[in-house]
C-alpha cells in the first residue's frame, strides 16, 4: 500500500490538540484543504512522518519568517527529513519544493501554526551579538570540537555555504528560528522528538549561550563573517 494511503488511514488529519500543547480552539479547515497532515504531525502521539512535526511550531519559528516561507518556499533540508522513509537510500519519497500559498492563507496558516507550542513562555532570550573574536572561536566549537558542520549548512569564511546536507541548513537560521528555542533544542532535543538524529550533548551554560549565539548570527542579509 503506497505510504500517503497508510497515512491517511492511520488517522492524518487528526490535528486537535491534547493536553499540554496549545493551539488554536479549532483545527482550521485550511490545514485540511491542504493536506499539510499527509507530511507534518500536528500532536505528539501521532505516527510518524516525513516532514517535520509542527505541533511546536510557535516556539520555533519566527511568525514573518514563517509567513514569507508559505507564499515562497526554500529548500531548508537538501537531502529531506531525516523520517522520509527514502532517506537513508538518498531518496526520499517527498521532495521540495514546499507548495506556495496565497497572501491570505498563509497569514491564516502563520496565526495557526504559531499558537501551537509545548514550552512554558517565558522572558526573551538576551544573548547579545557575538565579537569578531568570538565568533571565531565558537566556529571552531561548532565545526571541529562538535562536528555539527558535519550535518549542518553553515557559512564559510568567504561567506558561501559549506557543510552537511543530512540536517536542516542554518543558512539564515537567525531569522527563521526563535533564539528561546535554539537553546532549548541544543539543550535537550529530546524534549522535542525521540525520533530525530540530534546527539544529545552535555553543553554547559555558557556553551550553549554561545552556540546558540552563533546559530542565530546567521542571516542572509548580515554581512558579518
Amino acid at each position: 500500500m503506497p505510504i500517503l494511503n497508510k497515512l491517511f488511514i492511520a488517522g492524518i488529519f487528526l490535528l486537535a490538540v491534547e493536553g499540554g500543547y496549545t493551539g488554536a480552539d479549532a483545527s482550521p479547515e485550511l490545514v485540511k484543504n491542504k493536506q499539510c497532515g499527509m507530511c507534518h504531525r500536528f500532536t505528539p502521539d501521532e505516527a510518524d512522518k516525513p516532514a517535520p512535526d509542527l505541533f511546536y511550531a510557535g516556539d520555533k519559528f519566527q511568525k514573518d519568517w514563517l509567513e514569507n516561507f508559505l507564499q515562497h518556499p526554500e529548500v531548508i533540508r537538501p537531502a529531506g527529513h531525516t523520517r522520509d522513509p527514502g532517506f537513508l537510500r538518498g531518496q526520499p519519497e517527498f521532495s521540495p519544493p514546499h507548495p506556495a500559498l496565497k497572501t491570505k492563507e498563509a497569514k491564516e496558516m502563520t496565526d495557526y501554526l504559531i499558537s501551537l507550542k509545548i514550552l512554558n513562555d517565558g522572558p526573551p532570550l538576551e544573548l547579545g551579538d557575538l565579537s569578531k573574536g568570538a565568533r571565531v572561536r565558537v566556529k571552531i566549537l561548532f565545526e571541529r570540537d562538535y562536528s555539527c558542520i558535519a550535518c549542518h549548512q553553515s557559512y564559510n569564511l568567504a561567506r558561501q555555504p559549506r557543510g552537511g546536507v543530512s540536517g536542516p541548513s542554518f543558512i539564515n537560521a537567525g531569522r527563521r528560528l526563535r533564539p528561546e528555542w535554539v537553546y532549548q533544542w541544543l539543550k535537550n532535543p529530546k524534549q522535542f522528538t525521540d525520533r530525530g538524529r540530534m546527539p544529545l550533548y552535555a553543553f554547559d551554560e555558557e556553551t550553549l549561550r554561545k552556540l546558540t549565539q552563533y546559530i542565530m548570527s546567521h542571516q542572509k542579509d548580515d554581512s558579518a563573517q
